[in-house]
């Protein structure tokens, strides 16, 4: 089935429902989730730690990550009871080449330093499963729930999800959150790219502040068909 098939199929679907649908009968064994272990992250793993601990999470280890994110990921993974996790690295080549990169070409470091170590990774599964949302703007505003990139079936299970319903989430759930939340960081990810926001911004308005870029090509990647290695 294509992507838009499963979308005609399980797009009533959200959340565990939805998770529980792709991970026991859709792709059983062929799956895993990616996550970034960042501001919003917990919602989506405590997810998909109530459908499946074991299932593989895929963690992109760029080089460049914040410390506390690393401290956070170790403490959501005890937290939630996660026993799979995939740590994903640039090849060494690759690293050397991205090295102070962001500088001068952030496209050309995220594809080094993210997009093809993913796209390896993902050799080994049929789909996988994200933690984005509608409520992030640009191009994620019209995001179904799933979407066929390629050789890889995409499953957004919170892509309905706004602010208030996440932060719901985290205060029902007792999760606990990246400590870089409380320093005004909405989106987290590599510390070069990343910086805090003022009340009343964008979540992602923090991401390569100041220059256009508001993807770092993961989630626009085509599988298979980008050169990429698959």
């Amino acid at each position: 089935m294509t992507g838009s098939d499963l979308q005609e199929a399980y797009g009533h679907l959200n959340g565990d429902e939805l998770i529980g649908a792709m991970v026991r009968d859709v792709f059983p064994g062929r799956i895993a989730v990616t996550s970034s272990f960042g501001a919003e992250s917990a919602v989506l793993l405590d997810l998909v730690a109530q459908v499946d601990p074991a299932l593989p999470v895929l963690f992109l280890d760029t080089g460049e990550l914040f410390d506390e994110t690393f401290g956070y990921r170790d403490l959501l993974i005890r937290h939630l009871g996660l026993t799979n996790l995939v740590v994903v690295r640039p090849e060494p080549e690759d690293r050397k080449a991205a090295e102070d990169l962001w500088r001068r070409d952030t496209d050309r470091c995220c594809e080094l330093r993210k997009v093809w170590p993913l796209a390896r990774a993902a050799a080994g599964y049929t789909a996988l499963i994200d933690g984005r949302k509608r409520a992030h703007g640009d191009g994620r505003s019209g995001l179904s729930t799933i979407q066929q990139a390629g050789a890889i079936t995409k499953i957004s299970p919170l892509a309905h999800m706004d602010e208030a319903a996440i932060e719901a989430v985290f205060t029902e759930r007792g999760l606990p959150r990246h400590p870089l939340v409380a320093r005004g960081f909405r989106s987290i990810g590599c510390w070069p790219c990343t910086r805090a926001v003022r009340p009343g911004d964008p979540a992602r308005s923090g991401r390569w502040a100041g220059t256009g870029k508001s993807e770092c090509g993961i989630h626009t990647l085509s599988f298979g068909t980008d050169g990429a290695g698959i």
